[in-house]
Parts: structure tokens; C-alpha cells; sequence
């Protein structure tokens, strides 16, 4: 697992370079931890949290879940019980492009949370989706198995973990 340092630090150590990935959407802060990083899990869905709900019910090992609910505020992909199988399962948090629920009992669980907003509407339990495919939001492409650290100021991506030492 990555040691989770400050987005604006992985910045200054790029520089000015365009390999740096940070992504450009502004997500609200929802969990309990504003700070959290980790070997990035994709998911692909629309309105339906179904795999969202089977993947944090899997073991996490401190990886994080990037869901692109392609910008949807609808429905909620996930509410206090799905975050709570998330931190259960050793997930370190989830960015979630579309909509949660249930956001002041996630605000009180020891789990990284970045959401486009809320919305008490339940979404569709299909599964329908994809896991593990490239993603791109906010001008970021999110590659399975590569590492994402996430604070206050944003979200940054980088091809393999931060060497702190």
C-alpha cells in the first residue's frame, strides 16, 4: 500500500511536467477520511450500483474504487451500508462520479469518500456495468492498477506508487 502523501506535494515533485495526472472535476469530500490513496479498481455503470455493492463486499487490501457513473446525480451508487462493506473489507475509499446517499453517516466512517453530490434516490441493482476498464474523468484517464491520492485539494493519478523515502 502507498503511503498516502499531500496531492500538492506529488505536484511539486513533477513540476510543470503534462505527465502529471490531476484530475480536473471538482468532487466533494464526503467520508470520514479527506485524505486516502491506493491501487486504483475501475467500475463503469449508469444508475445501477449492483457491481459497485459486489466490489466493496470483496476484499479491498487498500485499494481504491473509482466508479464513473458518468456524471449522473439521479441516483445514489452507494449509501452508508455499501460504505460500510467497503471500510469492513479493508478498502482505503471511493471517487465516485455521480451521486451518494446516506452522506452524514459516510461522514462519520474512517473511509475516503469523493462524490459529485447527493441524492436520497436509490439506483437500479442489475449489476450492470463494467469492472476494470479505463476510465477517464475530469481529463484523467484511470487505469486499473495504477495509484490514486486523493486529499482537500484533489485528485492525482501516477503509473506507480510514490516512493517517500
Amino acid at each position: 500500500m502507498p503511503s498516502c502523501i499531500a496531492t500538492a506535494d506529488i505536484a511539486d515533485l513533477y513540476g510543470d511536467q503534462e505527465q502529471l495526472s490531476s484530475c480536473d472535476t471538482q468532487f466533494f469530500n464526503y467520508g470520514g477520511k479527506t485524505s486516502f490513496c491506493g491501487e486504483i479498481v475501475t467500475i463503469t455503470c449508469f444508475q445501477d450500483n449492483g457491481l459497485v455493492k459486489k466490489t466493496l463486499n470483496s476484499p479491498g487490501n487498500g485499494r481504491v474504487l473509482v466508479v464513473d457513473g458518468h456524471g449522473s446525480v439521479h441516483t445514489a451508487l452507494m449509501g452508508d451500508m455499501i460504505a460500510q462493506a467497503g471500510v469492513d473489507n479493508g478498502w482505503a475509499g471511493v471517487v465516485i462520479n455521480g451521486a451518494i446517499r446516506d452522506s452524514a453517516a459516510v461522514a462519520e466512517m474512517p473511509f475516503g469518500c469523493k462524490a459529485l453530490g447527493t441524492n436520497p434516490r436509490k439506483s437500479a441493482k442489475n449489476g450492470a456495468g463494467d469492472l476494470n476498464t479505463r476510465v477517464t474523468i475530469g481529463g484523467v484517464e484511470f487505469h486499473p492498477g495504477h495509484f490514486l491520492y486523493a486529499d482537500a485539494d484533489g485528485i492525482v493519478v501516477t503509473p506507480e506508487p510514490i516512493d517517500t523515502h
